[in-house]
């Protein structure tokens, strides 16, 4: 199935550019806390923190030429233009989380037990992938790559109902330690993919015009279907 052509809109490709620069920004703070799980410190918090300011300098602009581009545009440039909006606003809560999780690293990293700090390592690479997946399917108008970032969503999952067990329903009665930070840290990273799952169902509607559902439907049919469906209504 071939992807919509990207749209393209003189007053909004200033927009798209800052939008697309959010995503590199949150991707940048969430593979510093996947590098930095098992050492954080007070460097890692002063990285992210510069990142996630950087967002909150992005939300104001994006919010401020959103206004002011929004008057006077087609339909198909307005949505276009709250498709940013609305990354901003993902984007600046992501850098939040993340923010909270080098905070609580800074306290707990040099305590974690190996298993824990892999698990959230490895959340944060998945954020980290997400977001970069998110990035290019949006440059691309690419419902294909939206899509494989929605599948991942799985695995974060996934890993975090993993340390959930471990800290919460400690199945081996094993002696844990700051199982409280811990379960507050894969939550967190599971909210910001969570996020990053919401800006993939955005590109998924902005090319389609169609629901997330609709799309999923769409492209998880054997292409076999696809092909003959195309067949009968190029014949009707």
């Amino acid at each position: 199935m071939n992807n919509a052509e990207p749209i393209q809109f003189s007053n909004s490709s200033r927009l798209v550019d800052l939008a697309l620069h959010g995503c590199e920004t949150a991707r940048s703070a969430a593979k510093a806390v996947a590098g930095g799980v098992s050492s954080a410190s007070v460097a890692l918090s002063e990285e992210v923190r510069r990142h996630e300011e950087e967002l909150d300098t992005l939300d104001r602009q994006i919010n401020e030429e959103v206004t002011a581009a929004i008057t006077g545009v087609s339909e198909r440039e307005a949505r276009e233009l709250l498709a940013c909006l609305k990354f901003i606003i993902e984007l600046e809560r992501i850098g939040d989380l993340l923010l909270n999780v080098a905070n609580r690293l800074e306290t707990v990293s040099s305590r974690l037990e190996l298993q824990d700090g892999n698990d959230l390592s490895r959340m944060a690479v998945l954020v980290a992938e997400m977001l970069g997946g998110v990035s290019e399917a949006f440059a691309s108008r690419d419902v294909r790559r939206a899509i494989e970032v929605l599948k991942t969503d799985a695995e974060l999952d996934r890993l975090r109902n993993l340390l959930f067990i471990r800290h919460i329903e400690n199945p081996d009665n094993q002696p844990r330690q700051e199982s409280f930070h811990l379960v507050f840290i894969a939550q967190a990273l599971e909210r910001a993919g969570d996020h990053a799952k919401n800006l993939a169902e955005e590109i998924c509607h902005l090319v389609s015009g169609r629901s997330v559902r609709h799309v999923l439907r769409e492209y998880e049919r054997p292409v076999e279907q696809v092909y003959f469906e195309r067949m009968r209504k190029a014949r009707s």
